[in-house]
């Protein structure tokens, strides 16, 4: 952008008023046509900025911002229909009387699969809860015939609204995406009705590219749908899906000398009326074949279930790396963790109940070596267990969320002394709040990865 330049004569006279004046009106004159020629400049800078610039600009754009500035000008607009623009994209599918985002205009959906369909590579469609929503998704992936996608997300922002979609409907439109691609290498469809055939379709066209697959809670899934991907796929480095999918001919085929070293495995376990779900128990020596072949794999486990149905779980050594309960767990099970679970990095507890932890914490940490991060609501430990804990972990422990209400002060220790133990033992930043707690913020990933600190806050009290 060009920028006027001022220059001042301090050696200059005075002008007289006549001159005063006429340089007053001549200055009105002359500001208009300066002002005319530095908008025309600034028009012809904006429009002469490099193709790379405008594209890193409308990258950064929604794709209604992204029309409105390809009108400023010829070169924007050329800027606009470049390929590299639209080798990324997020659908958003929402209907206006159940969500307050904002939906992509349908006129500019179809401009999107005439024009830029075929350089579409990175592509993922957010639906609100209704099921017109998820049609409309559909109706997209049927229309994506001369595209080479590599990364496909399902994304369902409320309640799963995929599952009301047409099976047949669904599946014929994913089939689409799947026979045309021939380079998927990255899938997200969690939630969804995809079925046994159109994973083999999946595979018999994308089975040298596949690297990453995500499937929880797909009920039209079997074992031997899971099992040919696993058989085919030999480059998958992450897989999510239900344990109901998971079987010792998997673990088995996972570990299999054609297939590369599986990064990656969560499984969500999960039921929703106890009592009527029944659990299989996978074997060791399909654990121990796994770890082996792969002896870096993040083992993730996700269990929502109620107190009773814990039974065929942890009674023989389990290679979990993460372990994550959302609904109350026993100390019955604490314990086989501690005995059973030896390669555990991260444990994260929901609710127990009111009898205390110390015996279970301490067995986890004595037996887990590679602790490093845990999490407890809704429980109880005595002071002196949660001490005998953290001098246990010693400088392994980096990661530590644990409210006020969960210590129970006894003989040796209370809730302020705790605060100055740990003080002594960790390098904490003490922060001025309302409320005692030990947190870190836990970012739950397939990958497991963690990037956090630990920090203790205290109230500001006269006592302490």
């Amino acid at each position: 952008m060009k920028r006027g330049r001022i220059n001042i004569n301090p050696e200059s006279q005075a002008p007289s008023s006549a001159e005063e004046g006429s340089k007053k009106h001549k200055g009105r004159s002359s500001g208009f046509r300066l002002g005319a020629s530095w908008r025309q400049d600034t028009v012809q800078d904006w429009g002469n900025l490099p193709h790379h610039v405008v594209l890193q600009v409308f990258q950064h754009l929604s794709l209604v911002d992204r029309a409105r500035a390809s009108s400023v000008c010829r070169r924007w607009n050329e800027v606009f229909h470049i390929p590299d623009l639209w080798r990324r994209f997020e659908f958003e599918l929402n209907q206006p009387a159940t969500s307050y985002l904002k939906s992509t205009h349908p006129d500019l959906i179809q401009q999107i699969i005439k024009k830029h369909a075929q350089h579409l590579q990175y592509v993922s469609f957010k639906v609100d809860s209704c099921t017109e929503s998820a049609e409309a998704a559909c109706d997209i992936l049927s229309q994506l015939v001369n595209c080479t996608i590599k990364t496909l997300g399902l994304i369902s922002t409320a309640r799963p609204s995929f599952m009301n979609v047409s099976q047949s409907h669904f599946v014929s439109a994913l089939t689409v995406v799947f026979v045309n691609s021939k380079s998927l290498s990255s899938i997200k469809i969690d939630d969804t009705p995809v079925d046994d055939p159109s994973l083999k379709v999946l595979v018999a066209n994308n089975s040298d590219t596949l690297k990453l697959l995500k499937m929880s809670s797909c009920p039209h899934v079997s074992p031997a749908g899971i099992l040919c991907v696993a058989d085919q796929c030999h480059g998958l480095r992450e897989l999510a899906l239900n344990y109901h999918l998971l079987s010792d001919e998997l673990l088995l085929a996972l570990s299999s000398e054609k297939h590369v070293h599986l990064e990656h495995l969560r499984i969500d376990v999960v039921s929703e009326n106890p009592g009527q779900t029944q659990f299989h128990t996978i074997k060791k020596r399909s654990w121990d074949a796994l770890v082996k072949h792969s002896p870096k794999v993040n083992i993730v486990m996700y269990f929502f279930l109620y107190e009773e149905e814990f039974d065929p779980f942890f009674r023989e050594e389990t290679p979990v790396t993460h372990l994550y309960f959302g609904r109350a767990v026993s100390k019955e099970m604490l314990g086989r963790i501690g005995l059973n679970c030896p390669r555990l990095v991260e444990l994260v507890v929901c609710a127990n109940g009111f009898e205390p932890l110390d015996d279970e914490l301490i067995r986890i940490a004595d037996r887990c070596k590679n602790l490093t991060a845990i999490g407890l609501g809704e429980c109880e430990v005595t002071c002196s267990g949660f001490i005998e804990f953290v001098k246990m972990c010693g400088g392994r422990l980096t990661q530590l969320s644990i409210m006020e209400e969960v210590l129970i002060p006894d003989n040796s220790y209370n809730v302020e002394q705790i605060h100055y133990e740990l003080l002594y033992r960790f390098p904490l930043t003490v922060l001025p709040v309302g409320q005692i707690a030990w947190y870190c913020t836990f970012q739950t990933a397939l990958t497991g990865c963690r990037a956090c600190t630990l920090a203790l806050q205290v109230s500001p009290c006269a006592d302490v």
